[in-house]
């Protein structure tokens, strides 16, 4: 709106001298003729003839106002001591009482409080030392009427000036707050990309992972075993559409209008873990899965599936997923041939623990590769598993085991 309203009228916002010009130039027309009229005390007007310095001084004194915008107590200053001049030389009457309330007003609209004041206190201290000079002070009801005119002229000034302050403060904190929302939306936004970027890790990374070691395992059984080839080609074929469909469903709920509701399966959680450590056994890593519980006496008892366990939260429930995903997927990578895993989900009382080792790698190995092993295990998959434990207020170890292999343990608490 600011803009529009500019746009409509830039010779008065940009250009100020202009219509100050014109105003000067009307003050002091008008100004010669009401010269030559003077008012005595009681009685009516008469003729008067003022001297040519003094029709100098009125004209110079009403152009002056053509300086309201950059000199306005200047201005006031040279207008007033005009007027005292002339009182005090008993010249004619002028239009300049009139210049010094537009002054007055210019200095309260656009100067801060306390040169308004001066303003004030000049234009009122001129008046009575003016009055003085030509015997007007018996005329009191005149003198009311300049100074209840200069008080009202002084307090719209300063209410515009006032309202000026407040719609600036109000445009500065408009443009804070979008400033603000602008960085909380560039955050969020990659907050988001972080997101994304990791589910799209931890999809795209174990099925491709698992395709690798079936593709490979087909190309070495090609020759002397066909069937248990094409059981391998079929393999990846089925890890091939279910990464498509899990990316086409990561691609489709970015597509969505968040107007309306994503049209998007659930997500995984702690009960496809099975399923997982069954794909993970086809792809040629021995997995083992192990599920424990708190019983009624406080003591941990085993089970064999997955079903008897208490709902988890669904951001923990995915976290765990991913985690067992993201580790099983680097044991497959970089265990070994003759390597096993070992998963292990254990729910006590308020936590939630998911442990996840295999013995790829043994202790001499691991001492002999020293860091580099335990670096390149630890890519950004499990960074980001890292990143969704702590999300939960988990714990997570990462690092090689005491006897031989790696393993990935997280710690989930659960409130009631």
């Amino acid at each position: 709106m600011r803009n529009t309203l500019a746009g409509r009228r830039p010779w008065l916002r940009d250009r100020p001298l202009i219509p100050d010009a014109i105003l000067a130039v009307l003050l002091a027309a008008a100004s010669v003729p009401f010269a030559r009229t003077a008012t005595p005390l009681g009685g009516p007007p008469v003729p008067v003839e003022p001297s040519l310095p003094a029709l100098v001084l009125i004209v110079t004194g009403c152009l002056s106002t053509v300086l309201r915008h950059r000199r306005p107590f200047t201005a006031l200053f040279l207008v007033t001591f005009i007027e005292v001049v002339l009182a005090v030389f008993s010249q004619g009457g002028s239009l300049l009482w009139l210049a010094s309330l537009v002054l007055v007003y210019t200095v309260a609209a656009g100067r801060g409080l306390a040169l308004s004041l001066c303003a004030l206190a000049v234009s009122f201290t001129g008046r009575l030392v003016t009055a003085t000079a030509r015997g007007d002070l018996g005329d009191w009801t005149a003198q009311l009427l300049v100074a209840v005119l200069t008080m009202v002229f002084w307090l719209v000034g300063r209410s515009l000036q006032l309202r000026r302050a407040y719609l600036s403060e109000l445009r500065d904190r408009a443009d804070r707050t979008a400033r603000a929302r602008e960085a909380d939306t560039r955050a969020a936004r990659a907050e988001e990309r972080s997101r994304i970027a990791r589910e799209l890790h931890d999809v795209v990374a174990h099925h491709v992972s698992v395709m690798t070691v079936q593709a490979a395992a087909a190309r070495r059984v090609l020759p002397s075993n066909p069937d248990g080839a094409r059981e391998a080609l079929s393999a990846i074929e089925e890890t091939g559409r279910a990464a498509m469909a899990e990316m086409r469903n990561i691609v489709g709920v970015l597509r969505t209008d968040p107007a309306s509701p994503a049209e998007r399966g659930p997500q995984p959680g702690v009960q496809e873990v099975p399923a997982l450590v069954e794909q993970m056994c086809e792809a040629g890593l021995r997995t083992d899965l192990r599920v424990e519980r708190a019983g009624h006496d406080g003591a941990q008892e085993r089970c064999d599936t997955l079903d008897g366990l208490p709902p988890l939260p669904p951001g923990m429930d995915l976290a765990a997923y991913r985690l067992v995903q993201e580790a099983l997927t680097n044991s497959l990578r970089h265990a070994g041939a003759d390597a096993r895993a070992w998963v292990t989900v254990r729910h006590g009382p308020g936590e939630l623990v998911v442990h996840v080792e295999d013995d790829g790698q043994g202790p001499r190995a691991a001492r002999a590769a020293g860091g580099r092993a335990t670096a390149e295990r630890i890519g950004h998959g499990l960074v980001g598993i890292r990143e969704r434990v702590a999300l939960y207020g988990g714990i997570l170890r990462i690092g090689p085991r005491p006897g031989g292999g790696f393993e990935v343990r997280a710690r989930f608490p659960i409130k009631d």
